[in-house]
């Protein structure tokens, strides 16, 4: 059998550090999941000038080597690939929803959610309305743009309606602070969410499996939180700068997430709300969700970030490594569902 023609598509049409962060992950998913028997990879990615480049690989060098082509010849280009499936790696708004929209007006099929889901879940407070309605527990919130005041008591979070990785987002302890804080949001969205601070407790993430024809939830990873010390996760605890200006993964240091054992008394509540987060949204693949679980124990919906690059450092890589499921047999079994349910 011919090996499957698999292309990836990372970049950003908005931002350097999307851009950057999608080409790091790519990077390592090329070379974690090479397997020339199975595959042939090709690369595409998005700049900022929303032109497209086809490199060798992901490294910066060949993707700044790559010439660029406008959107009308990249379709081109990619349609005489016959390409087999997709492989989303962007992780700004318009790449988790306008370029896998384009993927599937070009016949496509691709691995993980739909656009019109990333765009429900890259909208925090409609996600946030679409979980609770299915009897998940939600912070109290709202939703303010420029010229309003919160009329929420602190203490709260307050963060970009629409951004990733803590960016523009502040806790709230005092009325005194929330001009700054609407502002920084505001500077990163049109609108903020304000939400009740949920002490912790302890913070955890879910990923959740399509295998075998059910829902399948991995063991959890939780991150270090503290009400005094680190009250919330901040920015700086997710991404930081390595040598030369490069992105580095943060929240991969040692001491700051780890596995949760399967017996831990979390776990089968917090899978419980998982797979109600993962129907709710209309997720297809995989889903991944944050919850911050009170010190009484009630589990509360934050996020849903329904992305995996299948890096090595990728969350649902290394939650699926501690069930049992190497990286390979994921990206293998991810490959085999999509191609599968765009025939079906």
């Amino acid at each position: 059998m011919a090996p499957l023609r698999v292309l990836h598509v990372a970049g950003s049409p908005t931002s350097d550090l999307y851009a950057e962060l999608s080409r790091v992950y790519a990077e390592d998913c090329l070379l974690a999941t090479a397997d020339e028997t199975r595959y042939e990879f090709y690369t595409a990615y998005v700049t900022t000038e929303r032109r497209w480049r086809f490199p060798e690989s992901f490294g910066r060098a060949a993707v700044d080597a790559a010439p660029s082509v406008t959107l009308s010849e990249a379709v081109g280009l990619i349609a005489d690939l016959k390409i087999d499936v997709a492989v989303p790696q962007m992780f700004c708004v318009p790449g988790m929803t306008a370029y896998r929209a384009l993927l599937e007006l070009l016949g496509l099929p691709y691995i993980g959610n739909r656009p019109e889901v990333m765009a429900a879940t890259a909208h925090k407070p409609t996600a946030r309305a679409l979980v609770a309605a299915a009897g998940v527990r939600v912070p109290a919130g709202e939703v303010i743009g420029a010229g309003q005041t919160p009329r929420m008591p602190p203490p709260v979070v307050v963060k970009p309606a629409d951004a990733d990785n803590s960016l523009g987002m502040s806790l709230v302890r005092a009325r005194s602070q929330y001009p700054a804080a609407v502002a920084a949001a505001l500077e990163r969205s049109d609108t903020a969410l304000v939400e009740a601070y949920v002490a912790p407790g302890r913070e955890v993430r879910c990923g959740v499996l399509e295998r075998n024809g059910g829902l399948v939830c991995l063991p959890l990873e939780e991150y270090a939180v503290d009400p005094v010390n680190r009250p919330v996760r901040a920015a700086a605890d997710k991404l930081g700068s390595g040598d030369g200006g490069s992105i580095s993964l943060a929240a991969k240091k040692a001491g700051t997430s780890w596995i949760v054992d399967r017996a831990d008394p979390i776990t089968a509540e917090t899978w419980a709300v998982a797979r109600r987060c993962y129907t709710a949204l209309g997720c297809r693949h995989y889903g991944l969700f944050d919850f911050r679980i009170d010190p009484a124990g009630t589990v509360w919906f934050l996020e849903a970030g329904l992305y995996s690059s299948f890096a090595r450092m990728s969350v649902v890589t290394t939650m699926a490594q501690a069930a049992g499921i190497p990286l390979r047999e994921l990206f293998a079994d991810s490959v085999d569902l999509a191609i599968r349910q765009s025939r079906s």
